[in-house]
């Protein structure tokens, strides 16, 4: 109601109707909100004497009036305190927010709150604890030695096989998790070389990396004729070396050679993408990133031919070269590893022509996959990877045609992986946060490692090409939703999971103490121990007496439920290529002082291409 009709002494006592006039115009003046409404004269001003007894003040209200509220001051000695007490308030108020905002301080974080620099340190020096041949004496490692001095002397004819890594806690070396290892590794540092720089860690894995490859050129000795190239596949036994609970220093059984042909195509192609791969680590070694690289493309030769004998190493335990890597790395095809290697030989050489094999047999690769493999990145498929490089060149080198078909389906991979891992419908989480990418079997730690490598890759990626996000179909993806994911699973495997537990043996205050590992489990004491007397240390309930610095385990169950138990390999045993997968994406995830900056040299693995109008 209009303020005149309402007694002075009922306005406390009725609702209060603002209305203002509207001019001509038909715009409300600046009163006609509530806000600007409710006005205030707190009478703090003299009054002329003739006013003293009415609402006439001898100075007008500057505003547009509703009601004027009497503020009355019965103590002045109050009303100055509670003046000097309400501006040391604001002066306190005042010097709060200067001192946050001006201060040093955290910088609000973007990435993980764990030392990925000391994890990194970690996850590097399990290989050095692999480490087969003439053992460096100035390795980190402590308690290990010399072992295998006399791998390959027993082979027909023999052959010298001294050096590699041990696969994982036994002391059987397999040449195709030791290339795909490689593999990895190199890649991680052609993409990060420059946080591996920053963290003092670049020799340390290149050291690895040269490890490794010096082992891959003895492995196989190339021939003109496809059948006469020897691959070495495998150094031990999987029958009485994996029996035996015993130190590689102590070992004194046969240590029998697998030997297979060049028509054992993945084996070949890891092989061919690991020498490629390193070769570009090594660039600025000419002699050796040449020796690799010449090896590489010898190999590509004989294993590329079209031939109907090409396939996979066998499944059967009687075939010389599978049968005993069947029982831990049965292979399931053979595409993916030719086309993985013929774009790393691709990017190592600059020829056209391997890139071309790569983009014509990608989607015949592609379709080769079985369903339950799709989406993995490790030792068995190498689909998911060649899909990133591929999206890579495309977006980053573009040779167009006639490659631009092939690399466009790559690129939709490419995003519809991203949009599995992120998708609830297309791979289960354990309770804890764990992506569940092969549910049927365990150690699934080795497949969320890669997953956060390839996320977070393809995440660096899109950053470059200031994108903010890309999509699959009707379903889009932002590149906070891809970092969230991509670091969970690192931080998951850390020590942010419902056991409270690293899986990074040594990483943060607990982690796995029994860890399925002869070399950790047996003490570093001078004395000989036999094959027999592993038993002893395999069944003990105490802690492991040599720390296996950096070892990933195999981690929980899709329960998140871990069981800290030696004689349970499946929770407890590490892998070289699992631990590869940890690298990359820990490497990855490594944040630069200056966020701005993320590692990555963004053209240097195209070093060697050069397009011109006449490329096929």
């Amino acid at each position: 109601m209009p303020e005149s009709s309402v007694p002075a002494s009922d306005i406390q006592l009725v609702n209060v109707m603002f209305v203002h006039t509207i001019p001509e115009t038909g715009r409300l003046l600046p009163s006609a909100s509530q806000w600007n409404a409710i006005e205030l004269d707190f009478n703090l001003l003299p009054r002329s004497s003739s006013s003293s007894n009415s609402h006439d003040y001898s100075i007008p209200s500057p505003y547009s009036k509703s009601y004027d509220y009497d503020i009355v001051i019965a103590d002045k000695k109050h009303f100055k305190r509670f003046l000097y007490g309400l501006v040391a308030l604001i002066l306190v108020i005042i010097a709060i927010v200067l001192l946050v905002n001006l201060l040093p301080h955290k910088q609000k974080h973007r990435g993980p709150s764990k030392n990925l620099s000391l994890a990194i340190n970690q996850a590097l020096m399990f290989f050095d604890a692999q480490k087969s041949g003439l053992y460096p004496r100035n390795s980190p490692v402590k308690f290990r030695g010399d072992s295998g001095i006399q791998d390959g002397s027993s082979s027909n004819p023999p052959v010298n096989l001294v050096g590699g890594f041990y696969d994982s806690g036994n002391n059987v070396k397999f040449t195709f998790t030791t290339a795909y290892t490689i593999t990895l590794l190199s890649w991680s540092v052609i993409e990060y070389q420059e946080k591996f720089a920053y963290i003092d860690e670049l020799d340390h894995v290149k050291n690895i990396i040269k490890w490794g490859t010096d082992y891959l050129l003895k492995a196989f000795v190339y021939s003109n004729s496809t059948s006469s190239t020897v691959l070495y596949s495998q150094v031990g036994s999987t029958g009485s070396d994996i029996s035996c609970w015993q130190r590689p220093e102590d070992m004194n059984n046969p240590r029998p050679v697998s030997v297979c042909s060049s028509t054992d195509s993945d084996l070949a192609g890891e092989i061919i993408a690991a020498l490629s791969a390193a070769s570009i680590v090594f660039k600025e070694d000419n002699s050796y990133s040449k020796s690799l690289v010449e090896a590489a493309e010898k190999l590509f030769q004989a294993a590329s031919v079209d031939d109907p004998g090409h396939r996979p190493r066998t499944y059967t335990a009687d075939d010389v070269c599978g049968g005993g890597a069947a029982k831990f790395y049965n292979s399931s095809g053979y595409q993916d590893e030719l086309v993985w290697g013929g774009t790393w030989l691709s990017f190592a050489t600059g020829n056209t022509t391997y890139l071309a094999y790569a983009t014509n047999r990608f989607r015949e690769a592609d379709q080769d996959q079985i369903i339950s493999e799709k989406g993995l990145f490790y030792w068995n498929n190498k689909i998911a990877a060649t899909a990133v490089l591929m999206t890579r060149l495309r977006f980053f080198k573009d040779p167009g045609y006639p490659y631009e078909a092939a690399l466009g389906n790559s690129s939709k991979n490419t995003d519809f992986l991203m949009c599995s891992y992120l998708s609830d419908k297309t791979f289960k989480k354990t309770p804890g946060g764990l992506i569940i990418l092969r549910p049927e079997y365990g150690q699934q730690l080795q497949f969320a490692a890669t997953a956060s490598f390839l996320s977070k890759l393809y995440c660096d990626y899109l950053k470059l090409l200031r994108k903010t996000g890309s999509s699959c179909d009707t379903q889009g993806f932002s590149l906070q939703m891809l970092q969230k994911f991509s670091l969970s699973q690192v931080n998951y495997i850390l020590g942010d999971n419902p056991m409270k537990m690293s899986y990074v043996v040594g990483f943060g205050d607990h982690y796995p103490t029994k860890v399925h590992h002869r070399s950790a489990s047996i003490p570093w004491d001078g004395q000989y121990h036999s094959c027999p007397e592993g038993d002893r240390w395999l069944y003990s309930k105490d802690p492991n007496p040599n720390v296996l610095l950096g070892a990933m385990v195999g981690g929980p169950d899709q329960s998140d439920n871990f069981f800290d138990d030696r004689s349970k390999p499946q929770f407890t045993e590490p892998t070289i290529s699992s631990n590869a997968g940890l690298v990359a994406a820990l490497i990855g995830h490594y944040e630069l002082p200056d966020s701005l900056d993320l590692g990555i040299n963004q053209t240097g693995i195209f070093d060697k291409i050069i397009l011109t109008a006449s490329t096929p």
